[in-house]
């Protein structure tokens, strides 16, 4: 039996080790250029570009095409979204389904909204891969990470709001003020899988205290812990050792912001995916 995991890009995964795993990239766009978040892409090189940007700038989201082409020749699929409350991911892969299953009647895709991003798409992905080695049927494993992602939560801090702002998330007036305050906003994915600000904190220090206190106010009891930065492992590195201060066991693991989730999280922002 065949299985593969597709995911777009924003699970900041290109790869997974012992895993069949396929990334479908999304795409950021500015009136001048282009960028495809996929292996080649130079993130750093699209933030400092970005920020000298003065015009609109968005993302697109793979097509229905391109889903269909990441699921190859694999009999079971298990294809995972970025929220589909703030893009059109989806249902790209909706339609990618529903086509390919017309196409192969002895095939099958679990298809996963999941509500979220980053580090908790890496969880759901990590759970599959794990449910997998205990060679359980597509149907078990399906019913058990949707089971499991009722208690995965995805918090973050973001240090800047202008790409949020460009594209109609936050109003321009807060994203202004934010950053001549220097203010750190610290939020969660909501249940419903929209953005949702919880804390306004000025400087990292602060910020860092408050994920932390709304981390254990989801139920965070010394679970799993995705971590992603955008240019700022110090402060992931600082999140890390306050988690364990309190969890000395705690499975926590570092890495790095792909192009999607940079274009949002822009410079010095945070996703943190755990297990509530």
């Amino acid at each position: 039996m065949k299985m593969r995991i597709v995911v777009d890009s924003s699970a900041n995964l290109h790869s997974l080790e012992e895993s069949n795993l396929v990334s479908v990239p999304l795409t950021i766009r500015t009136d001048e250029r282009e960028f495809v978040d996929d292996t080649a892409l130079d993130i750093k090189e699209m933030i400092d570009y970005l920020a000298g940007y003065k015009g609109k700038s968005g993302s697109a989201c793979p097509s229905a095409g391109d889903w269909y082409s990441a699921f190859g020749d694999a009999e079971y699929i298990f294809a995972i979204t970025i929220t589909s409350n703030m893009s059109g991911a989806y249902n790209s892969a909706r339609i990618a389904k529903e086509d390919y299953e017309a196409d192969h009647p002895d095939r099958k895709v679990c298809l996963i909204d999941s509500l979220s991003t980053g580090g908790e798409m890496k969880l759901l992905v990590e759970k599959i891969q794990e449910l997998q080695a205990k060679d359980l049927s597509f149907e078990e494993i399906g019913r058990a990470v949707t089971e499991y992602q009722k208690k995965t939560h995805l918090t973050f801090i973001l240090k800047s709001l202008t790409n949020l702002a460009n594209n109609g998330r936050v109003s321009p007036a807060l994203a202004k003020l934010a950053g001549f305050l220097n203010i750190n906003v610290v939020g969660i994915a909501s249940d419903a899988g929209t953005l949702e600000q919880k804390e306004k904190s000025h400087g990292g220090k602060k910020a860092i205290a408050a994920l932390r206190k709304i981390m254990d106010s989801m139920g965070y009891s010394g679970g799993k812990v995705r971590i992603d930065h955008c240019f700022n492992k110090e402060d992931a590195i600082k999140i890390k050792e306050l988690i364990l201060a309190a969890f000395p066991s705690a499975d926590i693991v570092i890495g790095e912001n792909h192009g999607l989730c940079s274009f949002y999280a822009e410079k010095g922002g945070i996703i943190v995916g755990f297990e509530g």
